[in-house]
């Protein structure tokens, strides 16, 4: 078959997808608690719920393909979750919090932009149309909620200059000091 190859690459790609959703399903619940604005909240709890239906499409895409979802771990997507999760331990607060939350949540949309793109074409070249589809409709989501969290990012980031202005809701004070001074010393 001449298309083996980019077959192999498309399930592949497929395996990665399958993975970086899942991912998200676990990493999406803690942004949501992180969040201070409630529009934000809500924004990522309907994205889970998206992400959910996302994992389904896959699956139904692995059923035609008659592969399963596992076996390929995305590296790219385990990135991008943490330095999610190193940005929520940070002691940012209120909307400066909510400023760095959609921040890494664009970075994770524009990573699926580009992947579900990419096994889109490669079904629509491989002759998948129904998986093409799918892959499309998915791919447009994405684009959605970007382009949601740029809008909400607007009034977001204008809150937090301006709280950063007035001397708020920039940092807290760490519960404890690390100091490094004493150990390079003492080394």
């Amino acid at each position: 078959m001449a298309n083996q190859g980019l077959k192999e690459l498309y399930v592949d790609e497929l395996k990665d997808l399958y993975n970086a959703e899942t991912q998200l399903v676990k990493a999406l619940p803690k942004m949501a608690k992180a969040a201070s604005s409630g529009e934000l909240r809500e924004g990522i709890e309907q994205h889970l719920e998206q992400t959910r239906g996302h994992v389904q499409r896959l699956e139904r895409i692995f059923e035609s393909l008659d592969k399963s979802p596992k076996g390929k771990k995305c590296v790219g997507m385990e990135g991008l979750v943490k330095e999610g999760a190193e940005i929520m331990h940070e002691s940012f607060e209120g909307a400066l919090m909510d400023a760095a939350l959609i921040g890494a949540a664009q970075r994770v949309e524009h990573y699926e932009i580009a992947a579900y793109g990419t096994a889109a074409e490669f079904a629509q070249i491989l002759g998948e149309s129904e998986q093409a589809s799918l892959l499309h409709q998915t791919l447009e989501e994405e684009k959605e909620t970007d382009e949601k969290l740029t809008e909400l990012a607007k009034e977001i980031n204008q809150q937090a200059s301006e709280d950063a202005a007035q001397g708020e809701g920039h940092r807290r004070e760490p519960k404890r000091q690390r100091s490094s001074r004493g150990r390079d010393r003492a080394a």
